[in-house]
């Protein structure tokens, strides 16, 4: 008897043995597709095969199954236990140049990571904290209503839209999932990126210099959506080619602070007129652009000027010939009726959004179709489901959405899965300082083995957790905001809540 039960047990291990062997030949094999290689290293189970498995009592299967199953992270007992923060210098000249990185800390171990809108003050999310401690993460939607009042348009979102990304981070990992498949699942692989056309600061274009820099832009980096800034920078100072330059605050030079200057007039009261000589020569501007780029690939439009929207309809009408993707934000986004007009008097799609919060403002775009286009940035609009609903309602309407942002790999990879997981996205912008900068990719380490984005195309995690980034320490070191070196460090003086934030009585 007992040599007919080690002639099984022999026989048993050399079948292990040879099914374990094929296994791993067909897993090293490079014509095997990931999903049938992670199966066969699931079932494997630490070294035991199916056939081994089958063998086994009930309570020895159990335990084997269940020898590596992440402890760290039990769901239904997550609790958030703190909140801390980095700036990081995000290498350009504009002013506030900083992106706020927040990290949320759990009494598991794992962590959320999320991003306040660029050019952001990091208080908007540490002012949070307080009303967050304790609660579980992986209530988003809970928590989002709890802090949501806490928002506003433009940098004001960044608080709020920071924390929600960093919830789904945090659930993401709790379950061991990509977000996007907590989103509903994905309608792609990879996000089609828009960039921009290199840089030209007047209607004089060293034209050798341009194709050059653009064959790099479309060519080796294989951008296939281009976007420009047609402005008064490209004509202004031209004798003749706009009517009161010269009276307006701060037009030829640019002062945010203060709040009569022409940046911060509303594009209906600077009194700007565009003549026939300006549109002329911002129509060969354009068309130099075009002619470089050629027909194929997608031209968008951004910073037209502030003037009134009959000067927008001029300057839409001048550009119709070229067959702009978009004209961006020709009057400010609450201007609803003066947006539509534009809309409805043009023959090119229109465009808005970067800087609303919530989805309110956008359903009322959506609703008369003002726009075309929507155009969340997803540091301001709420984070990644609120932008998703954004889409969503938009799709509803027939409307596209492209997806504005600034920021580091963090906040482009929570585009990403936003944009994975939501049918009418057209493109994801990517900024000059995110693709002319080398270091930018190295702020954060992939979880998985694709990187962030390959020619012109962001890459989707398929399976690593959360939003599927890990923060490259010793890189974001070397980036740190000048008036903020600080990494992470304890932020006990925002734990207490000092309001009652009740909206009703």
């Amino acid at each position: 008897m007992k040599s007919i039960l080690n002639k099984i047990i022999q026989e048993n291990k050399q079948l292990e043995q040879d099914e374990a062997e094929a296994a791993q030949r067909e897993i090293d094999s490079p014509t095997t597709c990931d999903s049938r290689r992670n199966f066969l290293k699931r079932t494997a189970l630490g070294g035991m095969t199916l056939t081994g498995l089958m063998s086994l009592p009930i309570e020895d299967t159990v335990a084997q199954t269940t020898s590596k199953v992440q402890r760290t992270s039990y769901p239904s007992d997550l609790k958030i236990t703190d909140m801390r923060c980095v700036t990081i210098d995000n290498g350009t000249s504009f002013t506030n140049a900083r992106n706020v990185i927040i990290r949320i800390d759990t009494n598991q171990g794992i962590y959320g990571l999320g991003e306040v809108r660029d050019g952001a003050d990091k208080r908007y999310a540490l002012f949070l904290k307080s009303r967050i401690l304790g609660k579980n993460p992986c209530n988003v939607e809970m928590i989002f209503k709890i802090i949501k009042q806490h928002g506003g348009h433009g940098r004001k979102g960044g608080g709020v839209s920071a924390v929600e990304m960093a919830m789904w981070d945090l659930l993401g990992k709790a379950y061991n999932v990509p977000t996007w498949q907590l989103l509903g699942g994905r309608y792609r692989d990879k996000i089609r990126l828009y960039a921009y056309v290199p840089a030209h600061n007047s209607a004089e274009i060293d034209i050798e210099k341009f194709k050059s820099d653009c064959k790099v832009r479309m060519e080796d980096q294989g951008f296939t959506w281009m976007k420009m800034h047609p402005g008064v920078h490209a004509y202004y100072k031209v004798p003749g080619a706009i009517v009161n330059s010269k009276y307006v605050i701060g037009f030829n030079e640019p002062n945010l602070d203060d709040y009569l200057s022409y940046q911060n007039t509303r594009h209906g009261l600077s009194a700007i007129q565009i003549t026939d000589k300006g549109l002329d020569i911002l129509s060969k501007y354009v068309g130099t652009i075009r002619d470089v780029i050629g027909y194929d690939i997608p031209l968008s439009g951004d910073h037209f000027g502030h003037f009134d929207l009959n000067n927008c309809i001029r300057v839409a009408n001048a550009l119709e010939k070229y067959r702009l993707a978009s004209m961006e934000d020709f009057v400010p986004w609450d201007c609803t009726e003066q947006l539509k007009i534009i809309t409805d008097s043009i023959n090119s799609p229109t465009i808005t959004g970067e800087d609303i919060y919530l989805k309110e403002a956008f359903k009322k775009l959506c609703d008369v179709h003002a726009v075309d286009i929507v155009h969340p940035d997803m540091g301001t609009s709420g984070g990644i489901l609120e932008t998703k609903k954004i889409g969503d309602y938009a799709e509803e309407h027939d409307m596209g959405m492209k997806m504005h942002f600034a920021g580091t790999p963090v906040s482009f990879m929570a585009n990403v899965h936003c944009a994975a997981a939501t049918q009418n996205v057209l493109a994801l912008e990517v900024p000059n300082q995110v693709v002319d900068n080398p270091w930018w990719p190295k702020l954060v380490n992939m979880v998985g083995k694709q990187p962030l984005y390959t020619k012109g195309f962001a890459n989707v995690p398929l399976d690593a957790p959360g939003l599927g980034v890990e923060l490259n320490e010793d890189e974001i070191k070397k980036h740190l905001h000048a008036e903020d070196k600080s990494y992470f460090v304890p932020t006990p003086e925002w734990n207490e809540k000092r309001s009652h934030d009740r909206l009703w009585s």
